[in-house]
């Protein structure tokens, strides 16, 4: 399994000539998605999807069957999109993808910003992602997606969050908050954290990808 990393929390996973594409947020640049099964979309926040992105999939790849959250299906649904929902503790086939879902809430901005449902997404037992929270997967994966930077969040947190998970490989998500010194920071603090494990933490650039 291959993963191809996208601006900000857009990744891409290439199984046996099938695509899985999850959070196709407002910041990505790319417009082609031939050959997705499924999408994953872990909360409702738009640098996480837009109806155009999933207008732009189901061009590409009718089939693709797209999962989210219940905000999510019912903003979908305004545009003519059909989501499937997604709840902590599901899990879906999307062939040759099985997907389990964990976590549950988006981590807190702010007290006067309500919290919103957000679901992490296990791929494949191996590679664990938990959208714009440090919900633990509860299960051992080699390959762990952490969050950089943002509103929700600090670099501790995410620090801990690798330490906690000690996967064999990490990666960032979550940056376009950050200037190129803050990436650069958060990066090097994060390769710290994935090494106290055993593990290393890659650096990829938009359309990098990684052999899982």
């Amino acid at each position: 399994m291959e993963i191809t990393k996208y601006e900000h929390a857009t990744m891409i996973l290439d199984l046996a000539g099938r695509r899985l594409v999850i959070d196709p947020g407002n910041f990505l640049s790319l417009t082609d998605f031939p050959d997705v099964v499924g999408v994953v979309i872990t909360h409702e926040h738009p640098d996480h999807w837009t109806p155009q992105n999933l207008g732009r999939i189901l061009r590409d790849s009718p089939g693709a069957r797209i999962l989210g959250t219940p905000a999510v299906v019912t903003e979908a649904a305004a545009a003519g999109i059909i989501v499937e929902p997604t709840t902590a503790g599901m899990t879906a086939s999307v062939d040759p993808f099985e997907l389990s879902f964990f976590g549950g809430q988006h981590a807190v901005i702010h007290s006067s910003i309500p919290v919103i449902d957000n679901v992490g997404v296990i791929v494949n037992g191996d590679f664990a992602y938990a959208g714009d929270s440090f919900a633990l997967p509860g299960v051992p994966v080699t390959t762990l997606a952490v969050p950089a930077g943002g509103p929700w969040m600090k670099l501790a947190e995410a620090m801990d969050y690798t330490l906690a998970v000690a996967p064999k490989n990490a990666f960032t998500v979550h940056e376009m908050p950050l200037s190129t010194w803050g990436q650069d920071l958060a990066a090097s603090r994060l390769d710290w954290a994935a090494a106290q494990g055993g593990g290393v933490l890659h650096r990829l650039a938009p359309g990098e990808t990684l052999n899982l």
